[in-house]
C-alpha cells in the first residue's frame, strides 16, 4: 500500500472507529500542497452531511497561537509594546492586585503567570448584559487566587490569554475580531480565518460548519457557534477561543510564517527576528514545551508523533483541531476533526494523532 493510500486508510478507520464523525487533513511542504482530503461527516445528527475540504471548524485553542500571539507579535514589532513589560505597566489605570503586578507578558504568553487554568465564568456572566461580561469577567481574572509564583510554574492557562486580550483592546484600540480581520489575516492575504460574534447573526450557511457538541446549557447542537461557554458568554471574541476556519485557511497563516522565515518577506506585519523569538522554546520553566503562544513537541508521547524535527511548533484544539509546522523541513500538517460531536467524551483522538502523524511524516517528511 502507497503512503498517501496508507493515511487515507488511517483517517477512514478513524471515522468507522469512532475516533471523529470526519475530518479534513491538509498536507504542505514549502507551501505546496502534497494532501488534501476530506473525510466522514461534518454532521452526524439528526442526518449525516459530509465534511469537505472547505467544511469551516471551530478552531478553539489554535486562537492562541493564529490570533492572539500573532496580534501580540505585530504589536511588539512595531514597539507598541514589549515582551516583559509587567501587568502593572501594561494596564495602568487598572488596579493590578499585589500578586499579579509583576506578571509579564512574555509569561502569560508561555503559561507561567501563575494563573488557574480554567474558571466556568460564563455561569455568572450570562446574568449580565453583553457590555458588562467582559469587565466583570476580566475583574475576576485579576482576582482569582495564583496558583504558583509567576515564572516558576507552567499551567496551560486559558485565564492568561483572556488577560492578552484585554491588553491588545488597550495597545490597538481595537477588538481582537476586528484587528486580526484589518492588520492580521487581511494583511497577510488571508481574509480568514475569522472570529464569528453572536451579534453578526448567521452571516454563513450554517450547512459549511462542521457541528460540535450537544451543549446542554444551551439545549442545541452548536454549528457556527463557539463551543467554549466563556467565549460564547462573552459574545464570540475571545483572546483562547473563538477562531473560526477551514484547513486552507489555516494554511495561508502557516504560509506567511514560513516566507517570512525563509525569505525575510518585509510585507508581513511582523519583524522576522521577534516571529524567530516567539517560536522559540521560552524556557522560563525548563520542564515547559511551550514557545510564545505556540507549543513545541515533548520528547516523549507528543501528538506529532515522532518524526518532527526539533525546530517545530504547532497547537491543539479541544473540537479536535490541530496543527504541526516543522520550521526546518517548511512542512505543515493540519488536521481538523469534528471529535466532541455529538459529546467531549470521545478522547479517542489522543491515541490517534501521533498514529497519522508518523504515517504523513514518513511518506511526505
Amino acid at each position: 500500500m502507497s503512503g498517501e493510500k496508507r493515511i487515507l486508510q488511517l483517517l477512514l478507520e478513524a471515522v468507522a472507529g469512532g475516533v471523529f464523525p470526519g475530518a479534513v487533513l491538509l498536507v504542505a511542504r514549502h507551501k505546496k500542497t502534497l494532501f488534501c482530503e476530506a473525510v466522514g461527516n461534518g454532521a452526524g445528527l439528526p442526518a449525516p452531511r459530509l465534511m469537505t475540504s472547505q467544511t469551516r471548524f471551530d478552531l478553539a485553542s489554535l486562537t492562541k497561537p493564529l490570533a492572539t500571539a500573532l496580534t501580540v507579535l505585530c504589536l511588539v514589532s512595531q514597539e507598541k509594546l514589549q515582551l516583559d513589560d509587567s501587568l502593572a505597566e501594561l494596564l495602568p489605570s487598572t488596579n493590578i492586585p499585589q500578586d499579579k503586578k509583576e506578571i509579564t507578558l512574555r509569561q502569560l504568553l508561555c503559561h507561567c503567570s501563575g494563573l488557574p487554568a480554567w474558571k466556568p465564568y460564563y455561569l455568572s456572566l450570562q446574568t449580565l448584559p453583553l457590555k458588562d461580561r467582559k469587565p466583570s469577567l476580566r475583574q475576576m481574572i485579576l482576582q482569582e487566587p495564583l496558583d504558583s509564583s509567576p515564572g516558576t510554574t507552567t499551567t496551560y492557562s486559558d485565564l492568561g490569554f483572556l488577560l492578552i486580550e484585554w491588553i491588545l483592546e488597550q495597545i490597538s484600540g481595537q477588538n481582537l475580531h476586528h484587528f486580526t480581520r484589518q492588520n492580521l489575516f487581511g494583511h497577510l492575504g488571508c481574509a480568514t480565518p475569522a472570529f464569528l460574534p453572536l451579534d453578526r447573526g448567521s452571516v454563513q450557511d450554517p450547512y459549511e460548519f462542521a457541528d460540535t457538541e450537544y451543549c446542554s446549557w444551551r439545549a442545541r447542537t452548536l454549528s457556527g457557534q463557539v463551543h467554549d461557554e466563556n467565549a460564547y458568554v462573552l459574545g464570540g471574541v475571545a483572546g483562547h477561543a473563538g477562531l473560526f476556519g477551514t484547513a486552507s485557511e489555516v494554511k495561508c497563516v502557516l504560509d506567511a510564517i514560513l516566507d517570512t522565515l525563509s525569505t525575510g518577506n518585509t510585507s508581513a506585519p511582523w519583524s522576522k527576528e521577534m516571529l524567530s523569538e516567539f517560536l522559540r522554546p521560552a524556557r522560563l520553566d525548563p520542564a515547559s514545551t511551550w514557545a510564545l503562544g505556540f507549543d513545541t513537541p515533548g520528547s516523549s508521547d507528543s501528538s506529532a508523533g515522532n518524526h518532527f524535527s526539533a525546530g517545530t511548533v504547532g497547537h491543539l484544539g479541544f473540537t479536535g483541531t490541530s496543527f504541526w509546522l516543522d520550521l526546518q523541513r517548511e512542512m505543515a500538517v493540519i488536521l481538523l476533526t469534528n471529535r466532541i460531536h455529538p459529546s467531549r467524551d470521545n478522547e479517542k483522538i489522543k491515541d490517534f494523532r501521533p498514529l497519522l502523524h508518523d504515517a504523513v511524516m514518513e511518506e511526505y517528511g
